[in-house]
Formats: C-alpha cells, sequence, structure tokens
C-alpha cells in the first residue's frame, strides 16, 4: 500500500514524505511545483507534476499505485493574498479539496489527513483555544480552510470515509536531519525572516504592537516544530488505518512565545544584530494564540520531541545557512556557464 501526499514538494509536505519514507512507508507525491520544490521531494518518492484539482491525473495515480490513504497539504496559505485574490483561494483550497475528496471516495480511499489551520477560529477571546471554540474566520485563507473541513466531514457522514483534520498553530523550522525546509522566497513567517535577518539577507524585522497584554507587550504564538507536526500526521494515519472515527483535533504545544522573545534569541543563536523597527498593531492580530493540545494527545498519542524554541530556532537558522550555501553554488554554476559560452 502507498499513501499520497499532495503538495509534497513544499515545506510541510516534503517533511511529510521524508517521515513517511523513515516509516517505511511506500510514498507518492503530487505537486504543481508553483511554491515548492522538486529537488525537495525525496528521490525515493514517485513524483507527478500536477495540480490536486486535475481529476484524470488522479485517475492515472491512484491507476498506477495502490494508494490507501491521502495525506493533503496541497494548498494556498497566504492570508493578505486570500484578501486580494477570494476566488484563487476558495479554487485552490476549497474546490480542489471537494475533487480530491470525491475521487478518494469513488476510488475506496478511506483515510485522509487534512492540513488546516488556527485561522478557522479568527479572533480568540480565549487561550489556549479548545476545538470547541467559536470558527468564525477573519480572512478568506481561514474560510476556504473551514469550508474544506465542513466538506469532509459530510462526506464521512455519507460514504465509507474517514479523515483527521489538524489545525495547524505556527509551524515552524526545519528538517534536524537538513533534509528540508522552508525554502520560498518572500515567505511571511516569523521565524523566517528572523533567520534571514540574522543571516544578513534582510536589512531588518518589523515588530507590529508592542502594547498587548502580554510579557513584552508583543504578540504571543504557540510555534510547533514541523518535525512535531509531521510526526502528528504519521499518529493520524495510523489512528485512521486502526478504524479511528472523523477528528478535528489542534496541533500545537500548547505554550507561547512572544515576538520579542523570538528575536532575541534568533540573535542570540545567530551571533549576528539587526534592525526591529515597531509598527502599530495590525488589524485582527491578537494578543496571544496558542493552542489546547489535550486532543490530539489524548486521540492519537502524540508526544512532541522538540518542544523547545531553541530546537526550533537552531534548525531554522541551519536550515536557512543551507539555503545561502545552495544558492552560492547555484549561482557559481551560472557564472561558469556564461564564462563559458564566451569563448
Amino acid at each position: 500500500m502507498a499513501v499520497l501526499v499532495t503538495g509534497g514538494a513544499g515545506y510541510i509536505g516534503s517533511h511529510m514524505a521524508w517521515a513517511l519514507l523513515d516509516a517505511g512507508e511506500d510514498v507518492v507525491v503530487i505537486d504543481r511545483l508553483s511554491t515548492g520544490f522538486r529537488w525537495a521531494v525525496p528521490p525515493a518518492a514517485r513524483f507527478y507534476l500536477g495540480n490536486v484539482g486535475n481529476r484524470e491525473l488522479l485517475a492515472q495515480i491512484f491507476a498506477e499505485n495502490d494508494i490507501d490513504a491521502i495525506l493533503h497539504f496541497a494548498g494556498s496559505i497566504v492570508v493578505p493574498q486570500s484578501v486580494a485574490h477570494p476566488l484563487e483561494y476558495y479554487e485552490n483550497n476549497t474546490s480542489n479539496t471537494r475533487l480530491l475528496a470525491a475521487a478518494a471516495v469513488e476510488a475506496g480511499i478511506r483515510h485522509l489527513v487534512f492540513s488546516s489551520t488556527a485561522a478557522v477560529y479568527g479572533e480568540v477571546a480565549d487561550t489556549p483555544v479548545l476545538e470547541t471554540a467559536p470558527t468564525l474566520p477573519k480572512n478568506p485563507y481561514g474560510q476556504s480552510k473551514l469550508m474544506s473541513e465542513l466538506m469532509l466531514k459530510d462526506a464521512a457522514a455519507a460514504h465509507d470515509f474517514r479523515f483527521v483534520a489538524l489545525r495547524y498553530f505556527n509551524v515552524a523550522g526545519a528538517d534536524p536531519m537538513g533534509r528540508t525546509g522552508l525554502s520560498t522566497d518572500g515567505a511571511t513567517h516569523l521565524i523566517k525572516i528572523a533567520c534571514e535577518a540574522a543571516l544578513g539577507q534582510r536589512a531588518g524585522v518589523d515588530v507590529y504592537g508592542t502594547d498587548y497584554p502580554t510579557s513584552d507587550g508583543t504578540g504571543v504564538r504557540d510555534y510547533i516544530h514541523v518535525s512535531d507536526l509531521v510526526n502528528a500526521h504519521l499518529k493520524a494515519l495510523s489512528y485512521l488505518r486502526q478504524g479511528g472515527e472523523a477528528l478535528i483535533a489542534n496541533c500545537g504545544y500548547g505554550r507561547g512565545y512572544s515576538v520579542l522573545e523570538v528575536l532575541e534569541t534568533v540573535t542570540q543563536l545567530g551571533g549576528n544584530t539587526f534592525e526591529i523597527n515597531y509598527r502599530p498593531r495590525r488589524t485582527g492580530d491578537a494578543a496571544s494564540v496558542v493552542a489546547n493540545s489535550t486532543l490530539v494527545r489524548d486521540r492519537l498519542g502524540w508526544v512532541p520531541r522538540h518542544d523547545d524554541l531553541t530546537v526550533i530556532l537552531k534548525t531554522a537558522l541551519a536550515w536557512e545557512q543551507s539555503l545561502l550555501e545552495r544558492k552560492g553554488g547555484e549561482l557559481h554554476a551560472i557564472r561558469q556557464r556564461l564564462v563559458s559560452a564566451s569563448f
């Protein structure tokens, strides 16, 4: 049996593909490479280039591989982009999830693990956030993910089909073995931005809001190491294969760090200082967003191994350094080709 990883050339999807192979699974990846990278896909995984909403391609994949489960990471994730281009987000996140679920049901594939988000909660009033908190997304990104959850819930009620939706909080860090990491240019994640600044790739970091009711006035978020996140997906896959019912669960550590705590730790680890620009609060940003992760721990038996900000930042910095070396090597190769072509 094989596992299909959608979006398997992206940040979390590529980590998932490696983790599945490490666990002895047969892995198939589909990715359109709009934000992912072909080199991020493990060599042992079978790769298909294309959109997860392409029913003909899905039919081909299902015919050529004995798929028993799908781990669905393909989607668009940048909140400001979702506000500017909402229909694209509803197509890529919601419509394509519907198509994928329909194709799975038709093919008799009974298990699906869905990449959801804490953005389904909107502006949280109480923290840590329980799964029973009101789901009132404030942007098309969160709304598109919530709509997908609802569709999967209805599909599970009507068909021989089960799913787990994991609502991610702030995913960060990189593979401790250095095989993959967050590689997208122009990323909006605080830790990615801070690591780039620490390595001289950015002039500084903007901090939005210093008057929140937190320990230092800056926003607090629950940062989860990507390796722990993919381990939660492995646990979800095992849970479904053992007959587990549909489940929606938060995925975070249950504690948070402030923006300034992150920047201070990055500075200490990176050994370089950078400019911090203090800006006004952004509309919709909450003072603190931390997961209540009791459900994922109790139902899936998930035990995190990297619950430490220093560990998260060390792996993120190491990956950022490897990207600089990769880009340097690619630039050198281009220059060599240009020199050779001039003779």
